[in-house]
C-alpha cells in the first residue's frame, strides 16, 4: 500500500476541517458573493447568533443623522444583508423589531460608498420558546400578535375584529389600555356609535353590533384588558424567509404630529403628495431629500380641517393635485405651481363633521366620480356641479369609488356589508352583488388593465369582481387575524396592500395564488391607500401610514 494511501483518511479530515473553518469564517468576514442586485451596492455584513449560526430575516436598519430617513433591508439564509448606495455620512444601525432578540443599537457609524460592516452578534431574551410579556416586547407586537395570545372564545375574537379592525387605528391603542367594565363600555359607546374618526356626530340606527354583541364585547374586553388582567408569555408570528427577505422597506417621518396621514399619489416628478385627516396641509415629499413641501387648504367655518383622498392628474402638460375634505363636503384642486386653491363644496346626505364627499375617483376624462343620495354622481371638475346621476338600487352608499383604465366601468363596495356595484358607464346597466362570505365590507381598492375590480376586504379577505362574469372572488392571506382597508393591482396583475393589524405588506399574484408578506420595521401596516410607480421594474410600492410616516417598499423581484 503507497504513502499516498496510507496518508489519504488523514488529508480528507484536514480538508474537511479546512471547509468548515471558510464556511465559519466567509460570513461575516467579507468574502460572501454580492447580490449584484441593481439596487444593491452599499454597505454589508452580517447577522448571527453568539453561538455562530447565521439569522435570516432579521431587519437591519440605517437611520440618516442629517435627515432621519430609515433604511431597512433584511437578512438572507445564509445571515448575509446589502444595504443600496446611501448618501455617505452618519447613521444609527439598529435592529428593527428584534423581538425574541435582545436591542441592538450602534450610533454614528460612518458610511461612504460600499463598507463591509461588523457582523452583528444577537442574543436571544430567553431560552424558552415563548416570550417574556415585558413592556418592551409587548410594544412590538402586531395587532395580530395580540390577538394570537389573548384569551377568548372564536366568537368574542371576531366580533372585536369586525368592530374594532375598521382601520381608524392600530390595535396597539387599544390593548395598551387596561380598564374595568364600565370604562370599556362609555369607550365602545363612543366608538361604535358615533360617525366617522372625529367621533362628533351621533350615527343613526344601531351601530355597528347587536346589543347583545356590544355586552359580549365590553365584557371580554374587560376580562382581558381590566385592571387586574395579566399578560401570559408571547407567542410571535414567524419572521420573513426566502423571498419575504428580498426587499428594500425606506421610511420617511412627516413633519407634524397627529397628521392621521391618509393617502398617496406620486406625481410626474417622482414626488409622492399625501393628505393628512388631521390637519389642513396638503403635504409633498421628495424622496431624494426628504423634505416635505406644505400647501395650506381654504378652511370651512365650523368644520373640522383635514383632507381624505388625494389624486395628481396631469391634462394638457399640467398637473393638478385634486384631494377631498371628509369633514367639509369640499373637492379641492390644487396648482402646484402657484400654491393657489379652487374649492368646490359638495352636497351630501351627511352632517358637517360626519364623513361626507372622501373617496372620489377621476376618469380618464378628468370627471369625478362618488356616491351621493343612494347613486353614483358624475361630477364635472371645472365647476363642481353634478352632471350625469346613476341611481342606485341595494346599496345605500360605497366607501370607495373606482373607475377602470378604459373609462368603461364604475365600482363601488358598501362598507359594512357584502354587496358591491358594478356600473357600465356607456350602457348605465348596474349590476349588484352578493359576496360569499356573510361579511366581507369591501373597502378600498382599483381596476386591473383586465376591466376585473379589486377591494380589500375589512372581513379579511381579497375580492376580485370579474366585470366579463360577474363573479366574485375570495382570496384569504396567511396571517390570521388581519383585515384590508385597500388593496391595488400593478402593471403585472399582482395585488399589493397592507395587512391592517399584521405588521406586513402582502403581495398577491392571482395566477399561481403565490402570497409574500413582506413584514415591515414597526409592528404596523396600517395602510389606507397606496401608490404603485408602474414605471419601474419591479414595481415600486408607496404607501402613508396613518401613524406618521411615508413608505417605499422595494422588491428585489
Amino acid at each position: 500500500m503507497s504513502n499516498f494511501e496510507l496518508e489519504r483518511p488523514e488529508l480528507i479530515r484536514r480538508m474537511a476541517i479546512l471547509w468548515v473553518v471558510v464556511c465559519w469564517l466567509t460570513p461575516w468576514h467579507g468574502l460572501q458573493a454580492q447580490s449584484g442586485h441593481k439596487l444593491l451596492s452599499g454597505a454589508r455584513g452580517v447577522v448571527r447568533t453568539s453561538s455562530g449560526e447565521p439569522l435570516e430575516g432579521i431587519m437591519v436598519q440605517l437611520i440618516a443623522q442629517k435627515n432621519g430617513i430609515r433604511t431597512t433591508v433584511y437578512s438572507n439564509e445564509n445571515g448575509g444583508y446589502e444595504f443600496p448606495k446611501l448618501a455617505t455620512g452618519a447613521y444609527t444601525l439598529r435592529i428593527a423589531k428584534p423581538l425574541e432578540y435582545q436591542p441592538y443599537v450602534k450610533e454614528a457609524v460612518q458610511i461612504n460608498g460600499s463598507p463591509q460592516l461588523e457582523p452583528i452578534v444577537l442574543e436571544r431574551v430567553t431560552k424558552d420558546e415563548l416570550l417574556p410579556p415585558t413592556p418592551e416586547i409587548a410594544t412590538q407586537l402586531a395587532g395580530a400578535e395580540w390577538m394570537l395570545n389573548l384569551p377568548g372564545t372564536g366568537q368574542e375574537k371576531r366580533t372585536f375584529t369586525w368592530a374594532c379592525g375598521f382601520g381608524c387605528h392600530s390595535y396597539q391603542q387599544i390593548f395598551r389600555n387596561r380598564y374595568d367594565e364600565q370604562s370599556w363600555g362609555l369607550i365602545l359607546e363612543r366608538m361604535l356609535h358615533y360617525a366617522g374618526s372625529p367621533l362628533i356626530n351621533r350615527s343613526p340606527g344601531r351601530g355597528r353590533l347587536s346589543p347583545e354583541d356590544e355586552t359580549m364585547l365590553v365584557k371580554w374586553l374587560a376580562r382581558v384588558r381590566g385592571p387586574d388582567s395579566k399578560d401570559m408569555p408571547f407567542h410571535v408570528l414567524p419572521p420573513p424567509s426566502g423571498a419575504a427577505t428580498r426587499a428594500i422597506v425606506t421610511e420617511y417621518e412627516l413633519p407634524r404630529t397627529l397628521l392621521a396621514p391618509h393617502d398617496v399619489h406620486g406625481d410626474s416628478e417622482g414626488n409622492i403628495w399625501y393628505s393628512p385627516h388631521r390637519s389642513p396641509y396638503i403635504g409633498k415629499l421628495d424622496p431624494r431629500t426628504g423634505v416635505v413641501t406644505e400647501f395650506r387648504h381654504p378652511e370651512t367655518p365650523g368644520a373640522l380641517p383635514g383632507t381624505h383622498r388625494i389624486w395628481v392628474d396631469k391634462r394638457d402638460n399640467e398637473e393638478t393635485v385634486w384631494a377631498s375634505e371628509n369633514w367639509a363636503h369640499n373637492l379641492d384642486a390644487l396648482d402646484p405651481k402657484t400654491g393657489k386653491f379652487r374649492q368646490f363644496h359638495i352636497e351630501t346626505d351627511s352632517p358637517t363633521n360626519s364623513p361626507g364627499f372622501s373617496n372620489f375617483a377621476l376618469d380618464p376624462q378628468g370627471y369625478v366620480y362618488e356616491t351621493e343620495f343612494n347613486a353614483v354622481i358624475k361630477i364635472d371638475p371645472k365647476d363642481g356641479h353634478i352632471v350625469k346621476t346613476y341611481p342606485l338600487q341595494k346599496i345605500r352608499s360605497t366607501y370607495d369609488n373606482m373607475v377602470s383604465p378604459d373609462g368603461k366601468f364604475w365600482s363601488g363596495g358598501q362598507g359594512g356589508s357584502n354587496l358591491i356595484g358594478l356600473l357600465d358607464l356607456e350602457s348605465g346597466k348596474l349590476d349588484e352583488l352578493h359576496s360569499r362570505s356573510v361579511v366581507t365590507s369591501p373597502a378600498r381598492g382599483g381596476f386591473d388593465f383586465e376591466d376585473n375590480a379589486w377591494y380589500g376586504g375589512r372581513g379579511g379577505q381579497i375580492i376580485r369582481l370579474n366585470a366579463k362574469t360577474k363573479k366574485l372572488d375570495e382570496f384569504y392571506p396567511p396571517t390570521p387575524y388581519i383585515t384590508f382597508y385597500e388593496v391595488l393591482p400593478d402593471k403585472n396583475g399582482e395585488i399589493w396592500g397592507g395587512e391592517l393589524h399584521g405588521g406586513r405588506f402582502v403581495r398577491f399574484n392571482p395566477k399561481t395564488e403565490r402570497w409574500i408578506e413582506y413584514v415591515l420595521p414597526e409592528p404596523f401596516s396600517h395602510n389606507r391607500r397606496t401608490w404603485i410607480d408602474n414605471s419601474t421594474d419591479p414595481v415600486t410600492i408607496w404607501y402613508v401610514d396613518h401613524n406618521g410616516y411615508i413608505v417605499r417598499i422595494q422588491p428585489l423581484e
